[in-house]
């Protein structure tokens, strides 16, 4: 966690931000660039990060690697996300066959993730088939997570259903944040273990904002911190790091997102989720995102304290 010295009427005093922060590391450093390695090293020696979400290591990159997780002590979340967005990880499928490979790969890296001491798995759903066949679809997806959130309490793990957009870009069937509630709240009549991640660079393209959340507040669990791009095709989920040619969202959507958290009375975690551009290096991301947050963060203190 970090502070900010606020000086209101003559008065100073120093406000601890009041949620833990963490960084989606797969993003911040892409593989086609960097190693494993490396990112684990960088990220988990910054402190200004308390939690590294990362997408799935097989024995032999983990052994590289849990030396320093180990050492850091900061938490370690499952990013299955590249998984699911993939046609052979798609939980929502009409393909009953795919649906249920899916299911069972998701599960032995549920289990071997929680034999490392991770205990946090964010997930998505699939392709949305289009209208007509949308409704069988939900169905295959509530079935999905019911088994695996049935599985994954059996290992003390939380389930995070992350809603992407459904017109622009990536066109998931998880979807706006009404559908995926009824969604969660279907599988929480059997499992408490799940909740929905809502990320801030897919607000745009959902025609979502922060404020959105003031009527979602049981079934939000988690949050990202990003931007949307728009280019001359329209927006796309490419997640470019603040102040980038083409970046939607800036720090005045953040002190929104800050306020509507507190009206919440949230207690969850954020994450930035910030990839370099061509000839950007990760730190430059990584840096300008904690300035985002630390501005953000001071603006929405001087606001709510005059």
């Amino acid at each position: 966690m970090f502070c900010v010295k606020v000086n209101v009427r003559g008065s100073v005093g120093c406000f601890e931000f009041p949620y833990k922060v963490g960084i989606v590391g797969f993003m911040a450093y892409p593989s086609t660039n960097y190693s494993t390695t490396e990112a684990f090293r960088e990220l988990f020696s910054d402190p200004f990060f308390e939690l590294v979400e990362y997408s799935f290591l097989e024995e032999e990159e983990w052994r590289k690697v849990k030396e320093v997780v180990n050492k850091s002590k900061k938490e370690i979340s499952l990013a299955l996300q590249p998984f699911t967005l993939s046609k052979e990880g798609d939980i929502s499928s009409l393909n009953e066959e795919v649906r249920a490979k899916a299911v069972e790969e998701i599960k032995r890296r549920i289990r071997i993730s929680a034999e490392r001491n991770i205990r946090t798995v964010g997930l998505t759903s699939g392709q949305d088939p289009g209208e007509g066949k949308r409704r069988e679809a939900v169905a295959q997806l509530v079935k999905s997570l019911n088994e695996i959130c049935e599985y994954a309490e059996k290992y003390k793990t939380f389930v995070l259903l992350e809603i992407f957009d459904r017109s622009y870009d990536k066109k998931l069937l998880m979807g706006p944040i009404g559908e995926a509630k009824e969604v969660v709240e279907e599988v929480r009549k059997s499992y408490e273990n799940i909740g929905i991640l809502w990320d801030l660079s897919h607000a745009p393209m959902l025609n979502e904002s922060p404020s959105v959340l003031l009527n979602y507040k049981e079934v939000v669990s988690h949050i990202h911190v990003g931007c949307t791009k728009r280019v001359n095709e329209g927006m796309k989920d490419w997640h470019p790091s603040f102040y980038r040619e083409g970046a939607i969202n800036d720090v005045e959507s953040v002190v929104e997102l800050l306020e509507v958290l507190n009206k919440i009375n949230y207690r969850g975690a954020l994450s930035f989720e910030v990839k370099p551009e061509e000839g950007q290096h990760p730190q430059e991301a990584i840096n300008v995102s904690k300035g985002v947050l630390v501005t953000a963060f001071l603006k929405y203190l001087e606001k709510n304290m005059k």
